[in-house]
């Protein structure tokens, strides 16, 4: 009999994110069961979890190690098997078998190691020599990072005057947002969309290996963003801040022979809109901001700034 999947706690604590979190939740165990044995698979460990989904180590029918992951289906991963068949390995975890419809991913087996282990520029120079591979010729099927950042302008456009943000920061990013979108690239590329150092694992093939795109079609300087505002402690806690993060956006702009002006236009419309979205979310919740919230509105005020002093 297969055994019921426990859910672990930090996933289960998603329900209070509303109904379709706790539906999935609630089909999550039914959906382990009928996968592994549609698929003849073993588990071979403790289920770990994402921020939406849950990872099990399995074994397949051979008996080799592999991870199923089964996530929840929502507009951002529904095409992570495209980039991942696309990839071919190259760079990125191998996807073994998958049933988008049911958000079911069978994916080689990787280590528990990320670039967290690993001094940051160092882990900074890892994804931008990643960039490369990963930033193929965009498939069709991609939505593009201009249809997203369109409505999220046009949501950072009706932001009150007096939100905590300041709003010479947001008249900035709508302008360059706006023109960065009206720019498409001539050749669009299959755009990760959020990676970080926790989406890159130790493997044996590779010493490291990207895991969970959020696959768009558009434009790589795009990418960089989320290596600044992780492993925020530790820059927190030297001396100098501003250098501090301003060194890891010229690390990866450097090694990844990036345009530095595009990318650092990139960062400060991603930073905006991530303040943005925690002010907006707190109003739609009736709650006030807070400590947390207005921590993280500071961070990404933080790193607009530093990137443009």
């Amino acid at each position: 009999m297969t055994p019921r999947l426990v859910i672990p706690a930090d996933l289960e604590s998603r329900r209070s994110l509303g109904a379709p979190w706790g539906a999935w939740l609630d089909g999550l165990p039914a959906l382990h069961r009928d996968v592994l044995e549609e698929w003849q698979l073993t588990p071979d460990g403790a289920p770990m979890s994402g921020y939406c989904s849950v990872v099990v180590p399995v074994l397949d029918p051979d008996g080799a190690p592999a991870a199923l992951k089964l996530g929840l289906l929502d507009e951002e991963s529904e095409h992570e098997h495209l980039a991942l068949r696309a990839w071919g390995g190259d760079g990125a975890v191998t996807l073994l078998r998958a049933d988008p419809r049911r958000g079911a991913l069978l994916l080689e087996r990787l280590g528990p190691a990320n670039l967290t282990s690993i001094d940051d520029v160092e882990a900074c120079e890892v994804v931008a020599e990643r960039y490369a591979r990963l930033h193929r010729p965009a498939l069709p099927q991609l939505r593009s990072v201009a249809s997203y950042v369109e409505r999220w302008l046009a949501a950072l456009g009706t932001l009150p005057v007096d939100a905590p943000l300041p709003r010479r920061l947001v008249e900035q990013a709508l302008s360059l947002g706006r023109t960065l979108v009206a720019e498409t690239p001539r050749s669009p590329a299959i755009v990760h969309g959020d990676l970080h150092y926790d989406n890159v694992l130790a493997g044996q093939r590779e010493p490291w290996l990207v895991i969970d795109p959020k696959p768009m079609s558009g434009d790589p300087h795009y990418e960089p963003a989320p290596l600044l505002w992780n492993r925020w402690e530790e820059m927190a806690a030297e001396r100098d801040l501003r250098t501090t993060i301003r060194r890891r956006f010229h690390t990866v702009v450097d090694v990844a022979g990036l345009d530095e002006e595009r990318a650092r236009e990139w960062v400060v419309v991603r930073m905006v809109l991530n303040a943005h979205w925690t002010i907006d979310d707190a109003q739609r919740s009736g709650r006030q901001l807070d400590v947390q919230d207005r921590d993280w509105i500071t961070r990404c005020v933080a790193i607009a700034k530093a990137v443009q002093d």
